[in-house]
């Protein structure tokens, strides 16, 4: 046989050999628990939606998927965490549109979002809803809002999820457009600050209405306008901001699942699969829409490029608001 027969033959067998591990690979995982990495203490928006699928997941994959709360500095010590943990496949990230902020609003980043993580799915899609503790400032309507805020410079504060975080920057879009001015409290995650407000200690907050529509059920918080472009099945007698004069405003929540950059493609794909399939049975659906959430479930790709969008959406908002970190 000649020289080249043989070397063609060899890397047809290498070939088949390296596709044939990766494929074992991909159905051997998971042997051992799954951490999902949630950058936020207990209690928020981030929260509300990885609990249940935390419990999906570890029916579907046989293994244990639990969830690791790290809170702090917006999100992003969580999400640096599982950038540096080991590409194996069994840590994963879910992140929020937080992250796609941070890239804008933090000089100095222990991560790089598209360098050190991969995207696998979005997980759920939710407008912000203006919510007040009744017991502290009873107004009715969103008008009642405005008049005070216009009327009243620097007497409302609101709570925020951190520095650099949605809760954050869709209030400070709020201000640039409305021409009002509001003081910023940042904790350490929405959970904190949601039962800040709850106790009287905050005025309001633009909250993701995954966290709010419990206490908004309950008769604990007022809602009085959502952030959406559109009004939310959840919510249909609540107006949007852009109904009520804030012309253009249209800034919702989202959440994702990333993975370490290295993380086999099987593995990530596999996961993709197993999220698409937990978003599509009657319980998840059932408890996405007591969120007055939209399922993801679509693919990494589709996911990166929306990424990639709010990134740059964000970074004008940054830009044109000229937040700080406080």
């Amino acid at each position: 046989m000649r020289t080249t027969q043989v070397l063609n033959l060899f890397f047809v067998m290498l070939v088949c050999v390296l596709t044939g591990s990766g494929t074992a690979h991909a159905q051997a995982w998971p042997t051992k628990p799954v951490r999902l990495v949630v950058p936020f203490p207990p209690g928020g928006g981030t929260d509300a939606f990885a609990r249940p699928l935390s419990k999906a997941l570890t029916t579907s994959l046989g293994q244990p998927v639990v969830i690791d709360n790290r809170g702090g500095a917006g999100g992003t010590l969580g999400a640096e965490v599982a950038a540096k943990s080991a590409p194996d496949g069994y840590t994963f990230l879910i992140g929020a549109v937080h992250h796609t902020i941070a890239v804008s609003m933090y000089p100095k980043l222990g991560y790089d979002l598209n360098r050190d993580l991969v995207p696998v799915t979005l997980l759920a899609s939710v407008p912000n809803v203006l919510v007040v503790n009744p017991q502290k400032r009873p107004f009715k309507t969103y008008e009642e809002f405005y008049a005070y805020a216009k009327a009243n410079p620097g007497k409302l504060n609101f709570a925020s999820a951190g520095n650099g975080t949605a809760h954050q920057l869709t209030v400070e879009l709020y201000k640039t457009l409305t021409q009002t001015y509001m003081t910023h409290i940042p904790y350490r995650g929405a959970g904190p600050a949601l039962q800040d407000l709850l106790a009287g200690q905050v005025d309001f907050m633009f909250d993701g209405l995954g966290s709010s529509m419990p206490q908004i059920k309950a008769g604990k918080l007022t809602p009085l306008a959502v952030t959406s472009a559109k009004r939310s099945f959840a919510l249909p007698d609540v107006p949007t901001l852009a109904e009520r004069g804030v012309r253009g405003y249209d800034a919702g929540t989202w959440y994702a699942i990333w993975a370490p950059a290295g993380t086999p493609r099987e593995i990530v794909l596999r996961m993709q699969q197993e999220v698409a399939k937990a978003l599509a049975g009657k319980e998840m659906r059932d408890n996405w829409n007591s969120l007055g959430a939209e399922a993801g479930g679509g693919s990494p790709e589709e996911m990166q490029k929306f990424v990639d969008a709010e990134i740059a959406k964000w970074a004008k908002v940054v830009k044109d608001s000229n937040a700080k970190l406080d």
